[in-house]
């Protein structure tokens, strides 16, 4: 018998539930990688507005890193817990996308169905009659069951709050951290007041979700508890003692039913991670294909941000080769870059030429303000100066064909391998496409001086359109090859194979 609540509503609000919890556990996850929340764009230390860690971070550039910052949480709080942010922001992702289509579906029903009347206000006397009932319970009253028509004039105001403005704004400011987005639409990014200013209102609205669960929680067995438990699980009908306490019985089943399926997902991610890095960045990498794939920087038409927008602090994550490391890239940087080479190789034919820094600052410049970001979640904008990626390749002559990646290797070693075996070159693919954009280049510069040794000296990779950790520091080599699975570990880069990132790093 669906009554009152029809079975479709019901179903829904038990998956929402599900996949709020999957939602709040994978953004505890995340934010462990970098318990710090800023305003500011430049994320300087001493600046946060909030931080979850006691540790103090030194005011130098380029001795600490980001990883350093990392906390591990158990697998009992987060999703997956144990400082995995890759498969974190997978399960975040994947956990968005069936959120997004229940809520889609929902609201399409609501108004199908006309049950958005019982939600969305239609006189400004709710606004009095909500008050009354805010009275009530702030005095520990409860009101009147004849108030719930099925729902007080309170309860009205904050369903209609937190489906159509607070999950809204969630979705809003959460692609504002996408890479993409900021690339193609920098103004949009700059309106929420940066990375950071999306960042931390995306953490607050976190905040605000968290308590009205916590809060609707309670109230459903603090306040006519028998009629609510019901309603939710049989629809609605008579309320008597024993259908009562049959529904509380499945209510409680469930909920710890739902508690225990949260818990399963972070032991099954953790007990085989490459397992559940191709189940997660798979189901994603589908939003990614339909929402992201096809936004490309607006290059030169990009207006939104000038040098007035450069940050005064910029974090690295990974520190520069050392002696053990890399002999050949020390020497050279203690004699002014004489000696170092960068290669370029095509891979499918075994043809590769070398330049020097001078030889690569003779070819076009390609100058641009960006914001670089972390998947960690710090930023910083600056202005980047190089050769494009299209103009640096056509030193080697022409693309080979078959040729359908670009692979950029690094003088610094990756600063853990997947399972602890030697440390080995830091590097990553990108596809042609992403090859092509007019800021994806080789750069040696960043405002307008030679790029400080910590941020990839004397040349890095700069991909606008993804996160950090396809910018390759310190390049060794760039070259053309068919399958990035045929390098690494195959996954198409160190951090996907270390971090179990996606191999699309546009959000």
């Amino acid at each position: 018998m669906d009554g009152d609540f029809p079975l479709w509503l019901r179903a829904q609000h038990l998956l929402n539930f599900i996949l709020i919890g999957m939602l709040i556990r994978s953004g505890i996850e995340m934010l462990s990688s970098l318990p710090r929340l800023w305003w500011r764009k430049d994320c300087a230390p001493g600046t946060e507005w909030l931080k979850f860690t006691k540790r103090e971070l030194p005011k130098e550039e380029g001795v600490y890193t980001s990883l350093m910052d990392e906390k591990s949480l158990h697998p009992l709080l987060s999703l997956p817990g144990r400082e995995n942010i890759g498969l974190g922001r997978h399960w975040h992702g994947l956990s968005v996308m069936f959120w997004v289509l229940n809520g889609l579906v929902y609201i399409i029903l609501l108004f199908a169905t006309g049950l958005w009347q019982r939600i969305v206000p239609t006189s400004w006397d709710v606004i009095p009659q909500a008050w009354e009932s805010l009275k009530m319970y702030l005095s520990f009253e409860v009101p009147d069951i004849s108030h719930f028509e099925p729902y007080d004039a309170l309860q009205m105001l904050g369903y209609t709050f937190v489906i159509f403005i607070l999950a809204p704004f969630q979705m809003l400011t959460g692609v504002a951290m996408s890479p993409a987005i900021r690339s193609r639409f920098p103004w949009y990014v700059k309106m929420w007041g940066g990375h950071q200013g999306a960042r931390s209102l995306h953490f607050i609205g976190l905040v605000i979700f968290t308590g009205f669960i916590v809060m609707h929680v309670s109230l459903v067995f603090l306040v006519h508890r028998d009629r609510n438990i019901v309603n939710m699980v049989f629809g609605g009908g008579e309320v008597t003692t024993a259908r009562a306490a049959q529904a509380l019985v499945v209510m409680v089943a469930v909920i710890v039913a739902v508690i225990v399926f949260w818990i399963a997902l972070s032991y099954w991610s953790l007990a085989d991670r490459v397992r559940a890095q191709k189940f997660t960045a798979g189901v994603t990498e589908i939003g990614r294909k339909i929402f992201l794939n096809h936004l490309r920087p607006l290059g030169a038409k990009k207006k939104a941000y000038t040098d007035k927008d450069i940050s005064e602090f910029h974090w690295t994550n990974g520190l520069p080769p050392t002696q053990e490391e890399s002999q050949l890239w020390v020497e050279a940087r203690d004699n002014d870059w004489e000696g170092l080479t960068i290669t370029l190789r095509d891979d499918l034919n075994d043809v590769e030429k070398t330049l020097t820094v001078e030889d690569l600052k003779k070819l076009p410049r390609h100058s641009y303000v960006a914001t670089h970001t972390c998947m960690q979640g710090w930023s910083a904008t600056s202005r980047w100066t190089g050769v494009r990626l299209t103009d640096l390749m056509e030193v080697l002559g022409p693309r080979p064909e078959g040729a359908r990646y670009l692979l950029t290797e690094s003088y610094g070693l990756a600063q853990k391998m997947y399972d602890n075996r030697p440390r080995e070159p830091f590097y990553a693919a990108i596809d042609l496409e992403t090859m092509a954009e007019e800021e994806s280049i080789l750069a040696y510069e960043r405002n307008d001086h030679d790029i400080e040794d910590y941020l990839g000296a004397p040349a890095r990779l700069r991909v606008e359109s993804n996160h950090g950790y396809k910018h390759v520091k310190w390049v060794s080599r760039v070259m053309w090859v068919r399958d990035y699975a045929d390098y690494g570990d195959g996954r198409g880069g160190t951090r996907e194979d270390s971090a179990l990132q996606a191999f699309n790093g546009r959000i």
